[in-house]
Formats: structure tokens, sequence, C-alpha cells
């Protein structure tokens, strides 16, 4: 009699356990959601890692957000010291290098057109939208898979995020269909009782308070550097150096079935602050946050401004040429 109350006890016990487990996987998505959608700010910083082919790059982030949308996206190379901000206010979307004096400026739904691993809407925007998105309890707390909508890199199709038992995120992982890991986000502190003043997420605030660096600029182009992917059937077929009023500038032409122009340029600090509208979306390459219009993807890279251009390309092909450039070894 014994034995059989015992029996019935574990069936019980597992029944319980696994209908609190179904329960809770709903209560996380439930408790993660009011944890973000109620937050009137949070600071967050951490380290990113980009896998592109074979190189790795490091990034220190430092995350800032005020209701109603204002965002302050630090990100600092670590091999280069080379730092972007991303800034979103009333004004619009902006990409600032601050140690060169300059911005675009994008009439933009970042970011919350495409996933973001460092930004909370973010990612409680993909874990709503998936509906079969998978939930596991860990030893530490979470673990939620979804998918994710990076529209400009198909490679890129889930996301790990792990988070501890107080529901904050500690880790996001993006992977390829392989399960290999492409992008790695490590949360070292969320607070969310920050607190913001409105300019703190102001253009002019953010260039003020920047030191300008003119150790990464330079006015010489020494090495050409040349795309490692050009499209099949396309050639070389034309390379022009000319002198511009602040340095250099290189013109790679390439034609056949999918042409394209490269341009290599060096860039010089502005006296004044230059910013520049773009009609697209900042994108992020491999060691550096770029700007992407319809023909177009414009980047700065190690003292040199970069753009490739074309009327036939989609955007994915000539980010997968940008890439291809962005592989090259940094300059330490």
């Amino acid at each position: 009699m014994k034995r059989k109350l015992l029996f019935v006890f574990v069936v019980v016990l597992g029944v319980m356990t696994m209908g609190c487990g179904k329960l809770g996987s709903a209560d996380v998505l439930k408790e993660f959601t009011k944890k973000v959608e109620n937050a009137g700010a949070y600071h967050m910083t951490g380290e990113l890692e980009i896998l592109n082919n074979e190189d790795r790059y490091l990034y220190d982030v430092e995350v800032s957000y005020k209701k109603e949308n204002y965002f302050r996206v630090s990100l600092k190379n670590q091999t280069n010291n080379h730092e972007q901000i991303i800034l979103k206010n009333e004004e619009g979307v902006f990409v600032l290098t601050p140690s060169l004096n300059k911005s675009f400026k994008f009439q933009s739904e970042w970011p919350y057109n495409n996933s973001q691993t460092y930004i909370l809407q973010a990612l409680l925007k993909d874990m709503k939208n998936d509906t079969e998105a998978n939930i596991t309890e860990t030893e530490d707390g979470y673990l939620y898979t979804t998918k994710v909508n990076y529209s400009n890199n198909r490679e890129l199709v889930k996301q790990n995020i792990y988070m501890n038992k107080d529901l904050m995120v500690t880790q996001v992982d993006v992977l390829n269909a392989s399960d290999l890991v492409l992008m790695k986000m490590k949360f070292n502190n969320i607070d969310f009782k920050a607190n913001f003043e409105d300019s703190y997420f102001s253009l002019k605030e953010n260039i003020d308070t920047t030191s300008i660096d003119t150790t990464q600029t330079t006015s010489k182009i020494d090495n050409i550097i040349y795309p490692m992917y050009i499209p099949d059937n396309t050639h070389l077929s034309e390379q022009n150096k000319v002198s511009t009023e602040n340095g250099e500038r290189v013109i790679l032409t390439f034609n056949g079935e999918s042409p394209f122009m490269f341009v290599q340029e060096t860039v010089s600090v502005s006296k004044d602050l230059v910013t520049i509208p773009m009609y697209g979306d900042p994108y992020f390459l491999a060691d550096t946050v770029a700007a992407i219009s319809d023909s177009s993807v414009t980047w700065i890279s190690n003292g040199m401004e970069y753009y490739v251009v074309s009327d036939v390309l989609s955007d994915e092909q000539l980010i997968t040429i940008a890439n291809s450039i962005s592989s090259l070894p940094v300059i330490k």
C-alpha cells in the first residue's frame, strides 16, 4: 500500500512539475515584458563579439535608454579605440564618429526595424513575434531561443537569449543555420534605476563632450585595399587615384554582370560638425557601423572612408562586398 501511495505521489509530483514548467514559460515572457515596457530608463554595459570569416572583433558597448524612444549606444572597438555612437531622439537617428566631428542622419525606425543584440526592446519584440520560440530552464535562469530579423544578413537565423532568475539578460548569441555563433553580446551590468536628462541624447551634447583624436586620420593612401569578394563574371576594369582637398581618393570600377564602384578616401577632422542625410538605415559591419541606402554602403574605418555603390546590386550584395573589405586585419 505504501509503495502504491509513493508511486501515485511521484506521478502527481511529475505532472505538477510539468505544469509549472509550462506556466513558467508563459510567466517568463509576461514578467520580462513588464520589466522592459515599464522601464522609464535603463543603462547597460557589456562586450560585443563579432565573427566575420576568420576575423574576430570585440567592442565595449554602453547602452542608455529613456522614454519615449531616446537611445544612445556607444560602440568602442577594443583594438583601435575607434568609437561610434548611435543616437535616437526626436530629430531622428544619428550615427556619430566623434573623433572626426562627423555624423550620418537617418529617418529610420531603428532599433525596431531589425533584431538588435543590445537593445532590450528589440529582444522583447523578437520574443513576442516568434510563436514557436523555445524556452528552457537552466541552472542559472532561463534560455529563450527565437528567430531573428536581420533583413540584410540572411545568414543569421536565430538567437539564444540567456536570462538569470531575476529575468536580467546576461548574454545573447546570434547563430547561423549550422548553430555557429556569429555574434555574442555579454552584459556586465543592467541598471533600471538610471536617470538621464533629454540633453544626454542630443547630437550637440555628444559631439561637445567627446574628445577629438587626430591620430585616427591620415592624408595619404599608401596601400590600396581591394574587395576580397567580387560577384561572378565581374572584374576590375579601371583604377584611379586622385588628390582631394583633404588628401587622396582611390576609385575602383568593376564591370561585368554585377557592376559596382568601390571608393576609398582619406578623411580629416571637420572644424564644424558635418551631418550627412541618409535615406536608409545604420548597419553593423564587422568593425564599424555603416550607413546603408538603396544603392550604396558607406562607412569609416581606420582613418579611411569607404563607399560601395551600384545601381544593379541589392543591399545584401553590397554588404557582402563591404564585409569582405572589413575582413582585412584591423590596423593596431
